[in-house]
């Protein structure tokens, strides 16, 4: 069974109406030739743009000096009134400045020292499921959701203001399409983005609540060890500066907008892709029933198929479909001349999918991961956190928790596919479906 994709746009189209497919769609609105194409070139009468897939080239736009190909602002226009300068979107030295104080958190054993608070969240959700059909898009959202405030704010989903930041960012992210207007017509970049702010600043005013009473418990020495603590603690070791509230406030929102968003979309794939391979489920939930019974870090590391499961399912559906940088000077790419401010797309959906590199590219395989060709391949051409100076710093923090969230809810229950039409992969801000993934729970 070839997991669900989505249908390619066929030949060529205007640019008014690829802009339209593109604002609903990323996915859908790409040509079919971008599986095995090294790169592809777009023209329209305000920009030009080359989405790369050959390995060589992703890894000098990624690999290399981070001020050569600076994040571009074209898509994240449409988010700066809820981010402002977060580190999603900065580039230069004020990015340089913000890895330094965030780095730090999420480093080694400390990112180890969430385990509890995400088995926390595990369990409350496998507690909330009940037997039947249900939509695990909403319900994977909650729980990562409530990983993210367990972790960063030592509280659980529960407490009225956790409650009150997480339903204001599922209406803002409902509202908020991945492509604004802007990113199309470079002189409407220079209006500030409207759609969604009303929400935004209530979000930010929630977070600035939370960051101001976190500042507060330190002064007085009564805060609790967690990544709010450790972040607003931080000193740069360059300046010995660290964060403002208002600096705080903007890593704060990008945290739970990347740390809880991207985080349940791919576990909510992750289950309906063992819904749809019950041999493999079943051999996952003997991994998860021995974890179960002692639920540590170091049993958590025996989870080696779950491990693989989780990779996989980053290959198909990476939360993040695309990513935009841009040159800064002139470029010479595949004997193609780039002037300078041409947008450079890096495409993980595309890349992960490529047919020059990939053995059955469509096809769910976790056993792929435990061969040495795949080892290889994924060292060019898989990058769901990104790669280089500006991967994701959650990264080991995402991967823990996914294996935490799968070995609790495989280890109490069953999934199996519904009845109704398989989900549509579409792209928002992160890929999610059409009309919500929708499966069967049992108990084991």
């Amino acid at each position: 069974m070839i997991p669900p994709k989505p249908a390619s746009r066929a030949g060529r189209v205007p640019l008014w109406r690829y802009a339209r497919a593109f604002r609903k769609d990323i996915l859908s609105a790409q040509p079919e030739r971008l599986y095995r194409a090294w790169m592809a070139d777009f023209r329209t009468p305000f920009f030009r743009s080359v989405l790369v897939n050959q390995p060589e080239l992703v890894d000098e736009v990624l690999k290399g000096r981070p001020q050569d190909f600076p994040k571009s602002d074209r898509v994240t226009h449409g988010l700066k009134p809820l981010l402002g300068k977060a580190v999603f979107v900065t580039n230069g030295e004020t990015w340089a400045r913000q890895r330094r104080l965030i780095d730090p958190a999420f480093a080694g054993g400390k990112v180890e020292d969430t385990f509890p608070s995400m088995l926390a969240a595990a369990r409350a959700l496998s507690m909330r499921l009940d037997v039947g059909t249900v939509d695990v898009e909403p319900l994977t959202s909650h729980a990562t959701a409530d990983v993210i405030f367990r972790t960063l704010f030592s509280i659980p989903i529960e407490d009225e203001m956790a409650a009150d930041v997480y339903e204001a960012f599922r209406g803002y992210q409902r509202t908020q399409p991945v492509l604004s207007a802007a990113a199309l017509v470079p002189m409407l970049r220079h209006i500030p983005a409207w759609r969604g702010r009303a929400r935004a600043k209530r979000i930010r005013q929630l977070i600035a609540r939370l960051v101001e009473g976190r500042r507060s418990a330190i002064a007085s020495g009564q805060a609790p060890d967690d990544l709010a603590t450790r972040i607003l603690m931080a000193c740069d070791p360059e300046t010995g500066a660290g964060f403002s509230d208002p600096e705080m406030i903007d890593q704060v929102a990008i945290f739970f907008l990347a740390g809880h968003e991207t985080s349940a979309a791919a576990l909510a794939w992750a289950l309906y892709l063992l819904a749809m391979h019950p041999g493999v489920q079943d051999r996952v939930a003997g991994e998860a029933r021995r974890f179960a019974a002692d639920p540590t870090l170091r049993t958590l590391r025996n989870l080696t198929l779950t491990r693989n499961v989780f990779r996989e399912t980053l290959r198909l559906y990476p939360p993040v479909p695309m990513m935009v940088r841009q040159t800064t000077r002139k470029e010479c790419f595949r004997d193609r001349e780039l002037g300078r401010g041409t947008q450079v797309v890096l495409s993980p959906w595309h890349l992960h999918r490529q047919t020059r590199l990939w053995p059955d590219p469509d096809a769910f395989d976790p056993a792929r991961w435990e061969r040495d060709e795949t080892r290889e391949i994924a060292k060019a051409a898989y990058m769901p956190f990104s790669a280089g100076p500006r991967i994701c710093p959650g990264a080991g923090f995402a991967t823990i928790e996914a294996q935490v969230m799968l070995a609790v809810l495989l280890a109490a229950w069953k999934v199996s596919l519904s009845d109704g039409p398989p989900p549509v992969p579409v792209a928002h801000l992160t890929v999610r479906s059409a009309d919500g993934i929708h499966i069967n729970l049992s108990r084991r």
